[in-house]
């Protein structure tokens, strides 16, 4: 199996030495290029096509999240995981609507970030425990009413549950436990979803569902 390769963009090369100096510990991990503004990460990605991009947020210059959505078209085979220091919900909501695979803390452990890469090289999407919490909380917040070029995509009742389920966390085993139906058959219900709302991740699907309206109420 060949290693997975890393591009880190990040505006503080104190911080990139470490990183990298802790992910190529990893057998199957290879740092192959570094950047320190959201430009020359571009750049970077373009030329060395990464498996996967540790985005910075907050950089001078080019922002990560203006990076992000050029990487999202220019390198759309990279998977890109934000990681910063910034818990604030609306940057968290910007930059899975731009297409991050997940949104992680710089105060995480080691092991829950080389997990979290290998976790989203296999497609799924990551995120620190606080940050899934930011994201719940904004389920309790108002709803503003949709305009009608965004109305809802139609869903069945069953995927309206599915969607819901997956905007509060739930794993496919945990879905298919609750509502008694095989694992294969949820992972099937949940690729419909992200085609049918022309997304890629189910964090993606968890942020339609709480922009759409779709939650139930909390009392």
């Amino acid at each position: 199996m060949s290693n997975i390769r890393i591009l880190l963009v990040d505006d503080h090369s104190l911080f990139r030495s470490g990183i990298k100096s802790l992910l190529e510990s990893q057998q199957d991990f290879e740092v192959v290029g570094e950047a320190s503004d959201g430009l020359e990460g571009i750049k970077r990605a373009q030329q060395l096509k990464p498996d996967i991009v540790l985005l910075d947020l907050h950089m001078p210059g080019t922002s990560g999240l203006e990076a992000l959505q050029i990487l999202t078209d220019e390198v759309p085979e990279t998977v890109v995981l934000m990681l910063t220091v910034s818990e604030d919900a609306q940057d968290l909501m910007q930059a899975l609507r731009s297409g991050a695979r997940g949104y992680l803390l710089k105060n995480i452990e080691i092991d829950f970030l080389v997990d979290s890469i290998r976790k989203a090289i296999n497609g799924e999407s990551v995120m620190s425990p606080q940050m899934s919490t930011a994201l719940m909380d904004a389920v309790r917040e108002p709803v503003v009413e949709q305009k009608p070029e965004k109305q809802a995509v139609k869903l069945t009742p069953r995927e309206s549950q599915i969607i819901v389920m997956l905007a509060q966390g739930e794993s496919n085993k945990s879905i298919a436990r609750t509502l008694d139906l095989a694992e294969s058959t949820v992972k099937i219900h949940v690729q419909g979803i992200l085609r049918k709302l022309k997304i890629s991740s189910r964090v993606q699907a968890a942020v339609y569902a709480v922009e759409h309206g779709l939650m139930p109420h909390s009392d």
